[in-house]
């Protein structure tokens, strides 16, 4: 019926609360806001930044997986949006049940991910592997692989050997670089007092066993150092788990409560 009876709405009292009408707005227009951010940042990565051998590397593009999720973003806000503004119940039903959706795939893959532990680190060490071949090819891959070394104070995947995947990092005696049996100046231990970065810290390293590395370097893998931080920082994960779902759970307790209002006003004038 979508609102179609225009009766004289000053004479008759008004179910909806204006309150959560107006909340369910706001609260979509500001992810609204944040998709269109998302899809921005997704179409200037593909367009500028990643090189073509590292794009067709990876299964999925980082980029393009911003922009579907961005996309999907807009138009299930944009629903919320809309219909909450209009009392729209088609919108409104769209927007609770896209937003359902959304949140049982990410409770689906949450559960698989715990029970088949095994196979998605195999998943992760794979991507990393790829990351650690192409870390020269792409600047923000890079910068990503520095940033995680660096605050997980680990080294590859496996351990610092795992540098050995790089062309310029190889540490057999055909490879010419001036880098080889180099790892990243990420994996190096900071120096105190040190002023300048010595990005040639790492130089020979693999060449060290695992004694004479520690000296130098965080010798220890991600993967291992992955798991002990989420095991020491359960309570963060699980804050960090509640406020990825809350919103969405107020999002269709919200919309489901307005819609509910919204029926009950057009039964109330017929």
């Amino acid at each position: 019926m979508d609102r179609k009876l225009n009766l004289n709405r000053a004479e008759t009292f008004s179910f909806v609360n204006p309150w959560i009408r107006y909340f369910l707005f706001f609260f979509s227009f500001l992810f609204w806001v944040f998709s269109l951010l998302i899809v921005a940042i997704g179409v200037y990565a593909k367009a500028q930044k990643a090189t073509d051998a590292v794009r067709d590397t990876f299964l999925i593009d980082p980029a393009v997986i911003l922009i579907v999720v961005g996309v999907v973003m807009f138009f299930i806000t944009f629903c919320g949006c809309i219909g909450a503004l209009r009392e729209n119940i088609r919108l409104l039903k769209t927007f609770s049940f896209s937003l359902t959706l959304v949140f049982l795939t990410q409770l689906a893959i949450a559960i698989l991910g715990f029970f088949y532990s095994d196979q998605t680190q195999d998943a992760l060490g794979k991507f990393v592997k790829k990351a650690i071949v192409h870390y020269r090819d792409d600047l923000d891959l890079q910068n990503l692989m520095d940033y995680i070394q660096k605050e997980f104070k680990c080294c590859g995947w496996n351990n610092y050997t795992d540098w050995s995947w790089n062309l310029y990092f190889n540490c057999t005696h055909e490879n010419p670089s001036n880098e080889r049996c180099a790892v990243p100046y990420s994996c190096c231990t900071p120096v105190p007092g040190e002023v300048v970065i010595n990005t040639m810290c790492g130089f020979g390293v693999q060449t060290q066993n695992y004694l004479e590395a520690n000296k130098s370097i965080y010798p220890v893998g991600c993967a291992d150092r992955a798991v002990m931080w989420i095991e020491s920082h359960l309570l963060l994960v699980g804050a960090l788990t509640l406020g990825l779902a809350l919103p969405q759970i107020a999002g269709i307790v919200l919309s489901q409560i307005l819609i509910s209002q919204i029926q009950d006003e057009i039964t109330s004038v017929l």
